[in-house]
C-alpha cells in the first residue's frame, strides 16, 4: 500500500517536471522496500531514480545515486544494476546508440510506465558536454608539479 503512494507521488512530480523530487521519492520507495525485504521493488526504485536524474540532465547526481545504491547488496547483483551500469557508461562515452539500446532492456520494461516513457526519450541533453566533464576532471584537478 505504501509503495503505491510513493509511486503515485513520484509520478505526479514527473508530470510537474520536478525531477529531483520524483527521484527522491523513488529513493524513499527503495528505502521502504528495503525495510520490507522487497528486493525487487527496491532495485526497480533505484533504477527509476537513476533514469530520472539522467533524463533531467543531471549526470553527476545520477552517478552519485548509482554509487550510493551500489552499497546495497541486493542491488549489486540485480539486472537493474547491470542496466544502470550500461546507461551510465554509455553516457560517459557519449554513445547515443548504446543509450537507446540500454533503454530498451527488459529491466526498464518492468518499471513504472512514467519512468519507461522517460527512459525511451533518453538521451537528452548534450552528451559531448557530459563526456568532457567526466574526462576533464582527471587532468585539471591534479598537477604533478604542484608541491603545495
Amino acid at each position: 500500500m505504501a509503495f503505491d503512494l510513493y509511486r503515485a507521488a513520484a509520478s505526479l512530480y514527473v508530470k510537474l517536471e520536478k525531477y529531483s523530487d520524483a527521484a527522491a521519492f523513488h529513493l524513499r520507495l527503495g528505502s521502504a522496500a528495503d525495510k520490507c525485504n522487497a528486493v525487487n521493488s527496491q532495485c526497480k526504485a533505484y533504477l527509476s531514480a537513476i533514469i530520472i536524474y539522467l533524463y533531467a540532465h543531471d549526470f553527476q547526481q545520477a552517478q552519485k545515486c548509482y554509487n550510493d545504491c551500489s552499497e546495497v547488496q541486493g542491488f549489486l547483483s540485480s539486472d537493474q544494476n547491470r542496466c544502470a551500469m550500461k546507461l551510465l557508461s554509455a553516457y560517459e562515452e557519449g554513445d547515443a546508440e548504446e543509450i537507446k539500446r540500454a533503454a530498451q532492456s527488459s529491466a526498464i520494461n518492468h518499471l513504472d510506465h512514467v519512468v519507461i516513457r522517460l527512459a525511451r526519450k533518453l538521451p537528452t541533453g548534450d552528451l559531448q558536454a557530459i563526456k568532457k566533464d567526466v574526462g576533464g576532471d582527471d587532468g585539471d584537478s591534479l598537477d604533478e608539479d604542484d608541491l603545495t
